[in-house]
């Protein structure tokens, strides 16, 4: 395995962890299949506690973000089974994947024959994650430290695809990443959400395409199964 890397926008507000290891995320963490996506397996945790203080050890700063890069959220599960099923959503498109955490939607896209695939995630950790997770796949999904909240310029020319998955849990969040895809949707991008129905996720907006019920969630969630949707945009 090469050691893997993660490319850094230039402008980012957010504090970054020097040099994120490869080395933090598998120690932390274990290589597993994901459950509905056993075809991609990814390092993560059995519960959220213990990793988010191993990192902050391991890293030697406190006040990290929670280790959402650590676990397969069921959007995101729930999108990545869509874009392996049905590869004519993604094949030769040029992708951005939104908050993207573990990579394992960018993962899928790549897999599923995505011409490019970019990764935008505002934790170093996360860019550190995605790159293992990558590796771990065989593929390359390059990784942009970047709050979307900040980037009015997103998407950049020539993305015709935009991928987001369990992003609409808090209401600023929900509302900027609306006006992304909404953006990108009127420059002729395709968006693809995948969400259960969290708090803020915007359903007069959008139209269902597939649902899937997720396993594996007591540790994260209120129930191990969730119905989980993937979306468009109206």
């Amino acid at each position: 395995m090469t050691e893997p890397s993660a490319e850094v926008i230039r402008g980012s507000t957010r504090p970054a962890v020097t040099e994120p290891s490869a080395e933090v995320i598998r120690s932390s963490t274990r290589l597993r299949s994901v459950p509905l996506v056993p075809e991609i397996q990814l390092y993560q945790a059995s519960e959220p506690m213990s990793v988010w203080q191993q990192t902050e050890q391991a890293t030697g700063r406190i006040g990290l973000d929670p280790p959402f890069w650590a676990f397969a959220w069921a959007g995101g599960q729930a999108l990545a089974r869509y874009l392996l099923d049905h590869p004519e959503a993604v094949t030769g498109r040029h992708a951005i994947d939104v908050a993207s955490g573990s990579g394992l939607v960018a993962i899928a896209a790549v897999l599923a024959g995505a011409a490019a695939v970019t990764a935008y995630d505002i934790d170093p950790l996360a860019a550190a994650a995605i790159a293992v997770n990558a590796d771990a796949n065989g593929v390359a999904v390059p990784t942009v430290l970047a709050d979307v909240r900040l980037h009015d310029d997103l998407p950049s020319p020539g993305t015709d695809l935009v991928l987001v998955a369990d992003a609409f849990y808090e209401q600023e969040l929900a509302a900027e990443v609306l006006r992304l895809a909404e953006r990108s949707r009127d420059h002729g991008a395709a968006v693809l959400i995948g969400d259960f129905g969290r708090a803020y996720l915007p359903r007069a907006r959008l139209v269902p395409l597939a649902s899937y019920d997720v396993p594996g969630l007591r540790v994260l969630e209120d129930a191990d199964v969730k119905h989980t949707t993937v979306w468009t945009l109206r």
